[in-house]
């Protein structure tokens, strides 16, 4: 039997809400849909959401989106309660949460049916993240689950090449990026770099999308969520897509990722940049460095 994986990415649109509780119910509504799948994994801060539950909130700054951390506790209970009844892992999105007095970390999270729950500190903030208070983690870790080694790269870690190979290194074989971007551009900077990251290290990524327009001070989205694979022979879509959900529309998309065939690319595929692209490091220290 060929050891394979289903994922269904959850492409979430903010709309205002009244309660912590009109959220849950639209999460419960996109697992419903996730029946079936291995994992189901929601957008990078897609809890900015319980912003609109705070009196005045089109009034308030932006500074103010810190206020969503109230919400943490409630937010670990949904997700962990959800993964037990359901028997599935979720990865739940990211939350921003204080870790310690006035210092707030974008936090993405996993839950499994078992009580497992692994935890990743974005490590590269986006710029307009700092007027949010985000400070950034330290540590890239590979989680290991009954169906496949995982890891989070969110968001803009996407486009730092080193966090996706550092996962790699650990034997990750998929990469889990929850993301928000507030345009088109911004979409495509993420969706590009994902690609390119399954193409080097050999993995695959699924990108899941926030979108929605609330309207300020929150920002607006643009989502188009994949399930992204190395471009190689092995795999029907010349591109490397494997399941793509419409652009900007809420909507849960599933596809099944095929963990043998990945392993054999890296041996014997027309591009093995798995093992290539750490065979001559020793040249890549020689190289000058401006930096």
């Amino acid at each position: 039997m060929p050891r394979e994986v289903t994922i269904t990415a959850c492409q979430y649109l903010v709309r205002e809400i009244s309660s912590f509780e009109d959220m849950a119910a639209r999460v419960r509504a996109f697992l419903d849909q996730a029946g079936g799948s291995d994992i189901a994994i929601f957008p990078e801060l897609f809890t900015i959401e319980l912003f609109t539950t705070l009196p005045a909130w089109r009034d308030r700054p932006i500074a103010e989106l810190v206020r969503i951390a109230e919400h943490t506790e409630a937010y670990h209970e949904l997700f962990r309660s959800e993964a037990r009844r359901r028997g599935q892992f979720i990865a739940a999105g990211s939350h921003l949460e204080e870790v310690s007095a006035g210092r707030y970390e974008n936090i993405a999270h996993l839950f499994g049916p078992d009580g497992e729950h692994y935890r990743h500190s974005k490590t590269h903030i986006f710029p307009a993240e700092a007027n949010w208070s985000t400070s950034e983690g330290d540590r890239m870790e590979a989680f290991e689950l009954p169906f496949a080694k995982v890891g989070f790269n969110i968001c803009y870690e996407a486009e730092i090449p080193e966090c996706a190979a550092a996962l790699a290194e650990q034997g990750v074989e998929l990469i889990l990026t929850p993301s928000a971007t507030f345009t088109e551009q911004g979409f495509w900077r993420v969706r590009h770099c994902a690609q390119s990251r399954c193409i080097e290290n050999q993995v695959y990524q699924v990108h899941c999308c926030l979108g929605g327009q609330p309207g300020a001070p929150l920002p607006n989205g643009w989502a188009r969520s994949s399930i992204l694979g190395p471009c190689d022979m092995a795999w029907d879509n010349p591109a490397g897509i494997i399941a793509e959900a419409q652009i900007n529309v809420e909507m849960a998309v599933t596809g099944t990722i095929n963990l043998d065939l990945l392993h054999e690319n890296r041996a014997s595929g027309a591009a093995t940049t798995f093992k290539d692209r750490r065979r001559r490091a020793r040249l890549y220290r020689n190289w000058p460095s401006h930096l």
